[in-house]
């Protein structure tokens, strides 16, 4: 039998590690590692706090020191116009006494404030620094702002659902245009009833606040009438408006208005009345609206209200001379945790001055947005095929949200509701009173239930609907029916 040979182990370097993965012994440098970045991070999280400390107390300590602004400086705004900084900032220089330094940091935080609201802006740092001017005080000081402005163009196409129809847009914007936050914005779409539309807007904040916005717009449309009046129409216009306010404290807004309006594309089939209403007209006229929402949910609210009224006066040149008026709002409030209630009504009148008002002036009502259950555009007076529209209108509903159990989160909601509402022509024979009294003793009713989804910022409805009671001339609609839109009843 053959000796055995004694082998010695390989000389291995200092410190090597000479466990095998089996031996499951842990790694001594990566728990020596992750212990130093632990202590490390334990200690600047220290110094931060007690800089952070130090640095309050020293302010604390230094509010009420003399300490006056000597200039305001913004950095970074290569594309904004110094005139344009000079009236947002001014009007805190004028009104605030920046004599210590408490008065100064709240003046320097209302002015970060103003610059980031103007959505010019991608990043706004303020700073604090000795005043420049050789001229001043030892305790004046500058503000500085270092700023990063946002990008100026935005491109976007898009397909969009909404007011029961389909359509793909383009849209162009451009931030800042003459360096004064103004937005110049151009779309152009095609849809399904609204065959093709274009809109140009520029427009730019009218006060330092940024709490009031004017508005320059140019528009255009030809809107496919053909299923409810056998018609195409038409509209090119003009429109001026200033707005002020926001919709959760109220928000207000005055315009003029100039429009070119053309019937159209008149069907072998038309009623006469369509016929008499073709060709050309012409619309100037003055309108003020104010709007309120408290609501916590636009599409399916739960608590709050909205409210919104608008009035228009047309006679200001053209060819149709009227008053017309409009009110409508919401109600919503939580039954149980899964279920909400909702009450909305909408009214309106339409007065000639001197003369009828034309037919692209009248109130329109019924379908999937307004009274369920009906056609769009059925309800009110007709002729043959065509709905006419009227000067006379109410609509009410109420309605009842609930969850689906146990998938609360979903965006698929449960819906029932009753509707009702009534549009008619004004009696020249009978008083305002009387007119009123036959439209509300009269309404046409529905009911049903079916589906809420929402698909922001649209809200989409797939009903069964049944119309409870309903005048001769009502368009019903028995069964299925689908809506798409921003606002129902």
């Amino acid at each position: 039998m053959e000796d055995e040979k004694l082998e010695s182990p390989g000389l291995q370097a200092p410190l090597h590690n000479s466990s095998a993965p089996r031996d499951r012994e842990p790694d001594e440098l990566a728990n020596l590692r992750k212990w130093q970045e632990q202590r490390l991070e334990r200690k600047l999280r220290g110094e931060y706090e007690s800089a952070v400390l130090h640095l309050s107390e020293l302010i604390n300590d230094n509010l009420k020191s003399p300490m006056r602004i000597s200039s305001v400086r913004v950095e970074g705004a290569k594309n904004t116009r110094q005139s344009f900084l000079g009236f947002l900032i001014n009007p805190f220089l004028a009104n605030e006494d920046a004599s210590d330094l408490e008065s100064l940091l709240r003046t320097t935080r209302y002015i970060s404030h103003r610059l980031q609201e103007t959505d010019i802006f991608q990043h706004v740092e303020a700073k604090i620094e000795r005043a420049r001017d050789v001229l001043a005080d030892a305790n004046d000081v500058d503000i500085v702002f270092k700023t990063r402005e946002r990008g100026r163009l935005f491109l976007n196409t898009s397909t969009e659902l909404g007011n029961n129809e389909g359509s793909a847009s383009a849209t162009g914007r451009i931030r800042n245009v003459f360096g004064g936050a103004e937005t110049f914005e151009a779309n152009v779409s095609f849809g399904t009833k609204t065959r093709r539309s274009y809109r140009a807007s520029l427009g730019a904040p009218l006060t330092p606040d940024l709490g009031t916005y004017g508005e320059l717009i140019a528009y255009g449309l030809d809107r496919d009438n053909s299923s409810w009046a056998s018609s195409t129409e038409g509209l090119r216009g003009i429109k001026a408006l200033a707005r002020t306010g926001t919709l959760k404290t109220g928000l207000h807004e005055v315009s003029y208005e100039a429009v070119l309006r053309h019937i159209r594309d008149i069907k072998p089939t038309a009623s006469v009345s369509i016929r008499e209403a073709a060709g050309q007209s012409v619309k100037s006229a003055i309108s003020h609206s104010y709007s309120i929402d408290t609501r916590d949910d636009r599409i399916a609210s739960t608590q709050g209200f909205y409210a919104k009224f608008f009035h228009e006066f047309a006679g200001l040149g053209g060819d149709t001379s009227f008053y017309k008026t409009e009110a409508e709002g919401q109600v919503s409030r939580p039954v149980s945790e899964n279920v909400s209630f909702s009450l909305a009504a909408r009214v309106g009148l339409l007065h000639g001055v001197g003369k009828s008002p034309l037919f692209p002036d009248r109130f329109q009502l019924g379908g999937p947005l307004s009274v369920r259950g009906f056609k769009n555009n059925a309800l009110g007076p007709r002729d043959g095929p065509d709905s006419l529209g009227g000067d006379l209108y109410w609509s009410a509903g109420v309605s009842i949200i609930s969850n689906i159990p146990r998938r609360a989160h979903w965006p698929i909601k449960f819906h029932g509701w009753v509707n009702a509402g009534r549009l008619d022509a004004m009696n020249k024979n009978l008083s305002l009173q009387d007119n009123i009294r036959d439209t509300v003793s009269k309404p046409s009713i529905s009911a049903g239930v079916g589906l809420i989804y929402r698909f922001d910022p649209i809200r989409m409805e797939v009903n069964f609907g049944v119309p409870l009671v309903a005048s001769k001339s009502d368009g019903t609609r028995k069964g299925i029916q689908v809506g798409v839109g921003l606002e129902f009843l």
